[in-house]
């Protein structure tokens, strides 16, 4: 049965899923993003130092392995250089509608099939679809908080998600609200050029070393060979990236043997006592993003850097005022708070059987059979959904993976002769039971984090390792699902 298939995202989601349907005869694909093109986050994120801290050579699709990566992780233009020519090399470049934001998805319950509404340029386009992949992600909508007085400021402010490089911070008075991930990235690259940097933190973060340096042309030499490429990806899927995961799911035992070897590394940085004593987190290692840096720490002890803990009360014209009433005086604020990981696809709208909203299938806290599949939304998968990020493995093998899943899914309604496939509700309220409970005992569930949305619940996260992810997508088990 031809299918028309309609992809949204252009990033690493999107892409893997276009190569994997086009590759198993799914030919009648398009992909449509919001930006001008293919890169998602990669395309977006262009701050300084801004590159990927999972290692390249398994932050990459199996099937399209690169020997020539310029370090261990690499940066921004080397993963978006990788992302656009893997696309061109597999023939899907060519399927990415681009500047066209989709507004709905509507299931038809008589024709059977998806209508996708959108603007292309600003001119309103529809699209038709047996089947919609939305490979949005967790991290595409910069989140900025609505701190009182924001529109007062008479300065310049931008969202590290949307970096102006034709402001010159050269000499400035530069804010940075938030020391999550990205800070952690840009702070060291633009202190030394900064007049003066005032680093406003609401919590501290654990920290790994990571030098990342060039590789040594030995090494990059040893790289190009084909069975250490292997053994190198095993080991860094298998053993150390698990070995985090493995940490969080553990804090008493293996969490407190890594955590150790982060408070002596941290220590050990650590030099100014007061910056120590402001920056040490006060929650259990794991609970939150674990970082990797080995450059942060050092720029925050810099003569011409401040970190502030006391919180944002106001934003005023000349500066950012704190609850202790100090007014902070600045020209410029870069705001590093992140991105709003629990909204997934909205503001789009997405309306399934019998008018049924997503937005009301999810009043309790998104949720989604192997984090794909929602019941009463049919063929409608989406990916990097909920309860599929990775605290310490790459998202690119659970991309790898739910296309797969995608695929099988679609290659069984074909066998049945089925228009689509409609999880049962029954079976993805029971697998997110189990998902929640498999957090009890975790480091995960020992603070407040961007995990959980505002009941609480973990809504982000996988609580077990990729290889288990693996495993549990290997192929739609028909049996859970109803053909329609």
């Amino acid at each position: 049965m031809a299918r028309r298939v309609v992809i949204i995202g252009a990033g690493f989601g999107g892409i893997g899923a276009a190569i994997e349907l086009r590759a198993h005869g799914y030919t009648d694909v398009v992909i449509l993003d919001a930006a001008s093109g293919i890169g998602g986050t990669w395309l977006a994120n262009s701050y300084p130092g801004a590159a990927c801290d999972v290692p390249s050579h398994l932050y990459s699709y199996s099937y399209a392995q690169r020997r020539n990566w310029s370090r261990l992780c690499s940066p921004q233009s080397e993963i978006l250089d990788y992302l656009r020519t893997v696309a061109a090399e597999h023939g899907v470049a060519e399927l990415v509608v681009p500047n066209t934001r989709v507004s709905e998805c509507r299931w038809d319950d008589e024709a059977r099939h998806w209508r996708i509404e959108a603007e292309t340029d600003g001119e309103a386009r529809t699209w038709t679809a047996d089947a919609v992949v939305v490979a949005t992600g967790q991290l595409a909508q910069p989140s900025i908080p609505n701190i009182a007085g924001r529109e007062d400021f008479a300065g310049h402010t931008f969202h590290s998600a949307e970096w102006d490089h034709d402001h010159d911070l050269t000499g400035r008075r530069v804010a940075v609200i938030g020391t999550g991930a990205s800070a952690v990235q840009f702070v060291p690259e633009i202190a030394p050029e900064v007049g003066r940097l005032s680093v406003f933190q609401r919590s501290g973060n654990w920290f790994l070393p990571r030098r990342n340096v060039p590789y040594p042309r030995p090494v990059r030499a040893l790289l190009t060979l084909p069975y250490l490429q292997r053994i190198r990806r095993w080991g860094l899927k298998n053993i150390y990236l698990e070995s985090l995961t493995a940490a969080i799911r553990t804090p008493r035992s293996f969490g407190w043997l890594i955590s150790f070897r982060s408070k002596w590394f941290m220590r050990r940085q650590l030099r100014d006592p007061e910056v120590r004593r402001k920056v040490w987190p006060d929650y259990t290692f794991g609970c939150k993003r674990v970082l990797f840096s080995s450059y942060w720490l050092p720029a925050l002890q810099r003569d011409n850097v401040e970190v502030i803990t006391d919180s944002v009360e106001r934003i005023e014209a000349d500066g950012v005022r704190t609850a202790d009433g100090a007014l902070h005086r600045v020209d410029t604020i870069i705001w590093g708070t992140g991105f709003r990981t629990t909204q997934f696809m909205f503001p789009m709208e997405i309306h399934g059987r019998g008018g049924t909203s997503l937005r009301d299938a999810w009043s309790d806290g998104p949720h989604a059979h192997l984090g794909m599949t929602v019941p009463g939304f049919p063929s409608l998968f989406v990916l990097y959904g909920p309860n599929t990020n990775t605290s310490g493995g790459s998202i690119i093998v659970y991309l790898e993976a739910q296309a797969r899943y995608v695929r099988t899914a679609l290659e069984e309604a074909d066998e049945r002769g089925a228009a689509a496939v409609d999880v049962r509700a029954d079976v993805e309220a029971e697998y997110d039971r189990d998902v929640q409970q498999r957090f009890r005992g975790t480091a995960w569930l020992a603070c407040d984090s961007w995990y959980r949305d505002e009941s609480g619940r973990i809504v982000t996260n996988w609580p077990g390792y990729m290889v288990e992810y693996e495993k549990a997508t290997q192929r739609l088990d028909p049996s859970e699902y109803e053909f329609l």
